[in-house]
């Protein structure tokens, strides 16, 4: 990732405005049901099919309860990029797609365990959004991916160059809408949570290739590429709610947690998922010689794994194969999943803090979802 400093001037907070008059012109929802019905389904698949029809249903009180400030995020996330030309084709490519919105939620949530969602928080929630897609569009040059949710990767379809200046220009609009949000130090410590994200990402390019069986670097590698962006939404809710110290930093701590319990279910993931919900190939993250949670815990349960995963990484197939296997029979998904289980846990008690309410329950809810999607 590019780190652009943030410029600009009236014609910059012209279009910013525009953007959240249109928002506002629209009302909750922007007034499409199709809008409310995609941020239903959204949040209900996270946990449905899979025996938790009750986290599902709770799911969906939630996105009844949130539909029209998530519509509203959606609405401008329409017009993002509009007058921008190709750019605005190469970043619609990847933000139609979709995507659960868990960071715009998680920004929505904190500011209603406050005061409520006002157009200081639909800016950080759109915000939080563009970076999380910025960054997907840049991993998708590094990681060579040709998918992502399903469909042909940005970088596949109009080059690696069109992706990188399209991520950039989202990292900059973020920083844009932070800056307009107006609320002290919150674009400084977003600022942080980039170079978070660079630095962890430089780590994990650095790693591949050679088998790291330490969960002490991964985990560092986790607080930075993940954890960093939902701790900053929770964050950014809380002060646009305007929230206490205590509470903010209560909630930060909550997405850490979240954070942590996501990455891992994703590595659970590209071992054991479904490719047709995850949208993404099974052992992509092994191929691209990347550490993941499970691969860690079955090394240390089955130390000749080291020698055969070293050789997977750097590309033999028939190591690969064994390896799975192997790993397999360690049971480390298993364990990966209860890694998952207390991170989440721990999360769900950071809300202790808040006053009880729709909000926190809701939080709590998004805990428990982070640890039981297929997706």
């Amino acid at each position: 990732m590019l780190l652009i400093r943030a410029s600009g001037g009236t014609a910059m907070h012209g279009a910013v405005r525009a953007d959240l008059a249109r928002s506002r012109i629209a009302g909750p929802g922007a007034g499409d049901p199709r809008r409310e019905t995609v941020v239903l389904e959204r949040l209900e698949a996270l946990a449905s099919g899979r025996g938790h029809d009750d986290l599902a249903e709770r799911l969906g009180r939630i996105a009844r309860w949130l539909c029209g400030d998530l519509g509203q995020v959606e609405a401008v996330l329409a017009a993002t990029a509009d007058g921008t030309g190709h750019v605005r084709d190469v970043v619609h490519h990847l933000l139609d797609l979709g995507g659960k919105r868990l960071r715009p939620m998680c920004v929505a949530l904190a500011a209603r365990a406050g005061s409520g969602f006002g157009p200081a928080a639909l800016e950080l929630a759109v915000a939080v959004e563009l970076v999380h897609t910025a960054t997907l569009m840049h991993d998708d040059v590094v990681d060579l991916g040709d998918t992502r949710r399903g469909a042909p990767a940005a970088r596949h379809v109009f080059g690696n160059a069109a992706s990188i200046f399209a991520g950039d220009w989202l990292l900059v609009e973020a920083l844009r809408r932070i800056r307009f949000a107006g609320l002290p130090g919150l674009l400084e410590r977003m600022l942080e949570v980039v170079e978070e994200m660079i630095v962890a990402e430089t780590r994990q390019l650095e790693g591949r290739g050679r088998f790291n069986a330490s969960l002490d670097d991964y985990l560092s590698i986790v607080r930075g590429k993940t954890a960093a962006l939902f701790r900053w939404a929770m964050a950014a809710g809380g002060r646009a709610g305007w929230l206490g110290k205590t509470e903010c930093a209560a909630l930060e701590e909550f997405g850490s947690h979240v954070g942590i319990a996501f990455q891992v279910v994703d590595d659970v993931l590209d071992l054991a998922g479904d490719p047709s919900v995850t949208g993404k190939a099974l052992f992509a993250d092994l191929r691209e010689g990347k550490m993941t949670h499970p691969m860690i815990v079955a090394a240390s349960r089955a130390p000749e794994l080291t020698s055969l995963l070293g050789r997977a990484i750097a590309g033999d197939p028939s190591a690969a194969a064994q390896a799975l296997d192997r790993v397999a029979c360690t049971h480390a998904v298993e364990e990966s999943m209860a890694f998952a289980r207390r991170e989440a846990q721990a999360a769900v008690e950071c809300l202790q803090v808040l006053p009880a309410g729709l909000a926190r329950q809701s939080l709590e809810c998004v805990a428990d979802a982070a640890i039981v999607r297929r997706a």
